[in-house]
C-alpha cells in the first residue's frame, strides 16, 4: 500500500508557492505586455533603422538564457548600484523585460497581419492614425497575435520556476524543499506538475475559446 509522509501543512506550503507563481506569472505578463504593445508599434511604425537600437536591447532579452539574466540583473542591482532590491521585485522587472522582448514581436506581426487596404480605406473614411490604430489595426491584429501570446504566457508562467536564484520561493522551490525533507521526489514533482495543469489548463482554455468565438463571428 502506498504511503506518505505528506502532510496538510506540506501541501499548503505548496500552495503558497504555486500563489507566488501566479503572482510573479501575472505581473510580469500583464506589465510585459503593456510594454510589448508599446515596443511593438514603435517597431512596425518608424521603420528598422530608426528602431535599431531599441531591436537590438530586445534581442538581448530574447537571446540571453533567462537564468542568466536573473543572476546578472540581481547582482548588478545589489553588487553594481548598491540597491537593495527584494529578489521578487528583481524576478518581476527581469520577467516583465523577457516577456515584452517576445511580445513586441507578436505584437508587430500581428499589426503586419493587417491587410494596407484595410487602412487606406481606414484612412480615407477620415480616420486619424490613431482612430485607426485603436479601431481597426488593434482589434485585428489581437486575433491574429492571441495564439502566440497565449503561448508566451504560458511559457513566462513555466520559466518563472528559474527565479528561485533570486531566492524567491515558487512553486518548483517549494517543491524542491519537501523533496529534501521528506525524500519522495516522484510523488511530489507528481503533485508540483498537477498544480502547474491547474494554474495554466483555464488559460489554455479560455484562448481557444476567444479563438473559436472570433473565427466564428
Amino acid at each position: 500500500m502506498f504511503d506518505t509522509a505528506l502532510t496538510a501543512a506540506d501541501l499548503l506550503f505548496l500552495a503558497k508557492g504555486a500563489g507566488v507563481t501566479i503572482l510573479v506569472t501575472l505581473i510580469s505578463v500583464a506589465l510585459g505586455t503593456l510594454l510589448g504593445i508599446v515596443f511593438g508599434v514603435i517597431r512596425y511604425q518608424v521603420g528598422p533603422w530608426w528602431a535599431a537600437p531599441l531591436t537590438f536591447v530586445l534581442d538581448v532579452f530574447r537571446s540571453v538564457p533567462l537564468l542568466i539574466q536573473l543572476v546578472l540583473a540581481n547582482a548588478f542591482l545589489g553588487v553594481v548600484l548598491k540597491l537593495r532590491m527584494s529578489g521578487f521585485t528583481v524576478a518581476c522587472g527581469v520577467l516583465t523585460m523577457y516577456t515584452a522582448a517576445y511580445c513586441a514581436e507578436i505584437v508587430r506581426g500581428g499589426i503586419e497581419a493587417v491587410p494596407m487596404n484595410t487602412r487606406r480605406a481606414a484612412r480615407s473614411l477620415g480616420m486619424t492614425w490613431r482612430q485607426d490604430m485603436t479601431s481597426i489595426v488593434m482589434p485585428l491584429a489581437t486575433r491574429v497575435a492571441l495564439p502566440s501570446w497565449i503561448g508566451l504566457a504560458l511559457g513566462v508562467m513555466k520559466d518563472s520556476a528559474l527565479v528561485y536564484v533570486v531566492q524567491v520561493t515558487e512553486l518548483l522551490k517549494s517543491t524542491q524543499i519537501l523533496i529534501t525533507r521528506l525524500q519522495e521526489p516522484l510523488f511530489l514533482l507528481m503533485i508540483c506538475g498537477a498544480f502547474y495543469f491547474l494554474i495554466s489548463f483555464p488559460l489554455a482554455r479560455l484562448g481557444g475559446y476567444l479563438e473559436r468565438r472570433w473565427t466564428n463571428d
